[in-house]
């Protein structure tokens, strides 16, 4: 009992809420915000920081609500790669990160209610679609991560949601184009968890957990990979040929060499070794920072110039 309630250390939370891995938050509410500057009406910046906030709490809950969930369903063991590990390594107890990831979404919850009350019910139901769907992520009756909808459902959440979400709690607005230009954070977004279940391929199917990777085995589930991460330049291709974007959005394929590396190593990895792309997930985490704050600054320049 003392271990599934170990309150753990301020170093154990930092890790059991990878905050490392926080930037997934970070770059849709950037990308939102660019946008807001192109609005015509007036902008309440002094939210954006509260929707930073309010979008770290969220990604943090869900964090470390999936951990605990992971370790309750024996998916994360002390040999697996996928979890923070403060579980498994004894450094937070179970039902002590759980009530964590409860708090955290609560406080993200509470700074909503500001969101709700200048900009309507739009926002309530934006907020409530991220709060479920973060908790349900690994959580029942529905636990998206073990019925292969897991990378879907951060598409939508952390790439369309999240950067709608932020436009419209600053400016009070919807528009198409927003919607467009999210459309590539979505892709790197879950290029990120996708690398993470290509990875453990071997170690969901013991644990008995269905993910889009393992359907597909390492064979043909690699060219998913290649296609959310192409698929974002292709974006911003035709969004700039259409119009929606400037020319200034070509700015992130300055990326490409990232993008190529990680390529590289799923491809020169033909037996599907999971030590060999142990970081593919973090490798792809700094891609989709890369990309995202060239796509925000491209952007605002679009707007300035």
């Amino acid at each position: 009992m003392a271990i599934e309630t170990k309150a753990g250390s301020v170093k154990a939370w930092v890790q059991g809420m990878r905050l490392f891995s926080l930037t997934a938050s970070l770059i849709p509410v950037l990308v939102g915000a660019a946008l807001a500057l192109g609005f015509e009406g007036e902008v309440i910046w002094w939210l954006f920081p509260l929707v930073m906030l309010s979008a770290f709490l969220f990604q943090a809950g869900t964090n470390t609500v999936s951990d605990y969930y992971d370790h309750k369903y024996e998916v994360d063991k002390d040999y697996t790669y996928g979890s923070s590990r403060v579980i498994v390594d004894g450094l937070i107890g179970a039902k002590a990160l759980y009530f964590g990831g409860l708090i955290m979404f609560a406080l993200g919850a509470a700074i909503g209610v500001v969101f709700i009350a200048m900009r309507g019910p739009a926002i309530l139901v934006i907020g409530a679609i991220g709060l479920l769907g973060g908790y349900c992520y690994t959580a029942k009756p529905v636990a998206f991560k073990y019925i292969a909808l897991g990378d879907v459902e951060v598409f939508i959440l952390m790439g369309p949601l999240m950067v709608i979400g932020s436009y419209l709690v600053l400016t009070g607005s919807f528009a198409w184009e927003v919607l467009l230009v999210s459309l590539p954070v979505g892709c790197l977004v879950a290029a990120i968890l996708y690398a993470n279940n290509l990875r453990d391929i071997t170690h969901d199917l013991e644990a008995k957990v269905k993910t889009l990777a393992g359907l597909f085995g390492y064979g043909h589930g690699k060219y998913v990979y290649y296609v959310l991460v192409f698929g974002a330049y292709v974006v911003v291709a035709g969004l700039a040929a259409c119009g929606v974007l400037t020319w200034w959005g070509l700015l992130t394929f300055v990326t490409i060499p990232i993008a190529i590396k990680n390529i590289k190593a799923i491809a020169s990895n033909v037996d599907g070794s999971a030590e060999r792309i142990a970081t593919l997930d973090v490798e792809t985490a700094k891609l989709h920072l890369a990309f995202g704050v060239l796509l925000a600054v491209s952007v605002a320049l679009g707007t300035i110039f």
